[in-house]
């Protein structure tokens, strides 16, 4: 059953995007005054009622009205189009014109976005902030230009921390023995190898069964996953050991059909949304830890040894400097923003 249902939905996602490629990405007509009227479709896998979904609601409606109606952008929610990866290779494609990603997905563009993922690259929010609005940042996001699609501009998505059925993780030697869920991303898994846990690789979908039954003991995300997970967690530990934001990527291609004033129309709305995103995922986030407390009964361990488990992530970077230079040269110049 479960296999027809993956299969119903991948046929659906397949049809959806020959749909948009019949349509086109990005169609536009002239207007009588000589300015192009772009109809842009943006994709992102989360629900309706999920922040992201209703920052970019505003943001589209902000486009519309700055650009005097000739940029109108349709949001397709839900992983209606497929995974984060699917939506790139749309928009590549000429199928799609935008879409909201992971970075770490992104690191499968561009190497640079990697050092996103690098434990403790962000020293505290404020580094975080920093260093996002900053021209390192931009120039990883024009770092994709070439491949058909770049960077427009960024949301928080929160701090990664660890979460557990039965024990708190106040320092590294806590998470020895344990089966930690991570993301199939080899920087993940080496972070729990130099942490002393064992990265178990699965989809977010089967975390809360895995938990349930014991098949991990525990798994890493931003405290929004507890809405999901508060059930069969009862611990989160705050070690914040990655930030790594969401990305809203835009076609390259469209970019360039765009007047100056159309992009400025669009630039200035998404970096309105960045800055409107971080009250709204805070409000979030508080929505979720009070429902997980109060409801789930989730213990919020907050005095955790953060100098030790940047201490011990010490031969991720050692690594990375070897196997890596341009993702490292990005780290080196993240960290040199630390105040």
């Amino acid at each position: 059953m479960l296999k027809t249902k993956k299969l119903v939905a991948m046929a659906a996602a397949a049809i959806m995007a020959l749909s948009l490629t019949a349509c086109g990405g990005g169609s536009n007509s002239e207007t009588a005054g000589g300015e192009k009227v772009f109809n842009l479709k943006l994709g992102h896998n989360l629900a309706e009622d999920h922040a992201v979904h209703l920052e970019l609601t505003d943001f589209a409606e902000s486009v519309k009205e700055k650009s005097n109606g000739t940029i109108n952008i349709q949001l397709f929610p839900n992983g209606t189009l497929g995974s984060e990866s699917d939506m790139i290779s749309q928009i590549q494609n000429g199928a799609l014109d935008m879409a909201k990603v992971s970075a770490s997905t992104l690191g499968n563009f561009s190497e640079q976005y990697n050092a996103f993922s690098i434990p403790y690259v962000f020293d505290n929010q404020e580094h975080y902030y920093e260093v996002m609005d900053s021209e390192v940042v931009q120039n990883i996001f024009d770092s994709t230009s070439n491949d058909g699609f770049v960077g427009l501009t960024w949301l928080d998505s929160g701090a990664r921390s660890f979460y557990t059925a039965d024990k708190a993780i106040r320092k590294p030697s806590d998470l020895k023995g344990l089966k930690i869920r991570t993301m199939d991303s080899q920087i993940a898994i080496d972070m729990m190898s130099a942490l002393g846990g064992s990265a178990t690789v699965m989809g977010y979908s089967d975390i809360y069964t895995g938990l349930q039954q014991g098949v991990i003991d525990g798994a890493e995300n931003n405290v929004t996953a507890l809405r999901d997970h508060g059930e069969v967690a009862k611990y989160y530990s705050f070690d914040e050991h990655t930030r790594i934001p969401d990305v809203v990527v835009f076609s390259a291609k469209v970019w360039d059909e765009m007047s100056e004033e159309q992009q400025e129309v669009v630039k200035t709305a998404a970096k309105e949304a960045s800055e409107s995103y971080k009250t709204r995922w805070k409000n979030f986030e508080d929505e979720v830890l009070e429902k997980a407390t109060n409801e789930f009964g989730v213990e919020l361990v907050r005095d955790v040894d953060i100098k030790a488990f940047q201490e011990a992530v010490k031969p991720i970077y050692e690594k990375l400097e070897k196997d890596s230079p341009e993702v490292y040269e990005v780290v080196n110049s993240i960290r040199e923003m630390a105040k």
